[in-house]
């Protein structure tokens, strides 16, 4: 309705627009009448005008007044529904109600059973968790106390070890100090290796290996000569010339050049004369071999005497003294226990044969009584052959006297039946 009441003005204005521009593009003398009629248009419409605004309106409010009433009774109908369900809503609110507090007192109830046992089943756990801590408790402090005792004891044993060991360096520092302990410590080192290495039929202690002489060394170990009982000497004697190495490593230690320097020609002074000293009292080829053996009893000792440039190459071809600390003199025995063992097969291997050669000729002997024997025997079946034939001739025989024997009738008799 409200567009109808705004619509007659634009209407009008747009009628006027429309004027203007026919006046506009009508420049001739028609124009005058072109405007009469448009006035006389305009009269009609300011006429037309009010009574159409006045039905409008009447039309309006009619249309307003029933849209009023059209809403008043919607709106009393919605009233009374809402009334109607805000009571349903109401009574089920109301049964809710009843049945929350139903549910709560059963929850109340539920919980307080529930409260009670729990607080029962936790008194129970608690006492079993206290007695089972408490025992547990005392099973670790046993166990820590007796660990405890038990390591202190065996701090205890410990600490009279390492008095045992301390006594056992200052008897080494002693035994280091004397120039005959060390020499017999030497012997004991040298002594153990060929004990754990040879046996004890191929090695000798303090031989006299140069015929008519009374210098002995300390250990010879027993090589096979070129007869069958024949054999020839190893000379292997221990060194040890302490005081030189230890004032070498002290001097190194310091930071002496000098001093080291001097403690290392005096150790390689010493050394030449510990081989010159086994070249003259034990080399004595044949019987003997052509070089000895120098045993230094420390790896260390041994690897300062390699570190002199020459030194172990002049000793041998000077001397014919071979240098050897404990792992290099343990590869030469096993190397001679590996030449002791290949001897020994060798020399079985002569003794293999001969038995292996009367064995055959015996064998021989064996297959000529075997066919002795199969002749034999092929001799004794034949026997038995004719053996069982003469027993069944026998037998025959035997059997006709039988019948000869009886008497008439029962032979007539035997042969009716």
């Amino acid at each position: 309705m409200d567009q109808l009441i705004f619509a007659g003005p634009v209407l009008i204005s747009v009628i006027l627009a429309a004027l203007v521009f026919y006046l506009y593009r009508s420049r001739d003398g028609s124009a005058g009448k072109d405007i009469y009629l448009l006035e006389k248009g305009q009269e009609r419409i300011e006429r037309l005008l009010p009574e159409e605004f006045s039905r409008l309106r009447g039309e309006q409010r009619d249309s307003v007044k029933a849209m009023g009433d059209s809403l008043f009774s919607q709106v009393t109908n919605m009233a009374s529904l809402t009334e109607k369900n805000l009571e349903g809503v109401l009574n089920q609110f109301a049964g809710f109600r009843k049945e929350l507090e139903s549910t709560r007192q059963s929850l109340d109830m539920k919980m307080k059973a529930m409260q009670d046992e729990n607080s029962a089943r936790l008194e129970k756990i608690t006492g079993i968790v206290d007695e089972k801590l408490h025992e547990t408790l005392q099973s670790r402090l046993g166990n820590a106390f007796k660990q405890v005792s038990d390591q202190l004891e065996q701090v205890h044993k410990g600490l009279g070890e390492m008095r045992s060991l301390a006594a056992s360096v200052g008897s080494l520092e002693k035994t280091l100090a004397n120039v005959k302990t060390r020499g017999v410590w030497g012997e004991v080192a040298l002594e153990a290796l060929l004990e754990q290495i040879m046996h004890p039929g191929q090695y000798e202690k303090n031989v006299a290996t140069r015929p008519r002489s009374n210098e002995r060394v300390e250990f010879a170990i027993k090589l096979p000569g070129a007869g069958d009982n024949g054999s020839i000497w190893l000379p292997v004697d221990a060194k040890f010339p302490v005081e030189d190495y230890i004032r070498l490593v002290e001097a190194q230690d310091k930071g002496d050049p000098a001093g080291a320097d001097a403690a290392a020609k005096s150790l390689e002074t010493k050394i030449k004369t510990f081989a010159k000293s086994i070249r003259d009292k034990y080399l004595e080829p044949p019987h003997t071999t052509d070089f000895g053996v120098m045993f230094l009893p420390t790896e260390g000792l041994y690897a300062e005497v390699l570190r002199r440039p020459g030194l172990a190459e002049g000793l041998q071809r000077e001397f014919r003294v071979v240098v050897a600390g404990p792992v290099t003199l343990a590869a030469l025995l096993n190397s001679l226990q590996m030449g002791f063992k290949t001897l020994a097969v060798e020399k079985r291997a002569g003794d293999v044969w001969r038995v292996v050669e009367s064995l055959r000729v015996e064998f021989g002997k064996f297959g000529d009584l075997l066919a002795r024997t199969r002749k034999k025997i092929e001799d004794a079946a034949t026997s038995m052959d004719d053996v069982e034939s003469r027993a069944r001739v026998i037998t025959k025989t035997l059997g006709r006297a039988q019948k000869l024997d009886e008497p008439p009738g029962e032979e007539n008799a035997e042969a009716k039946n």
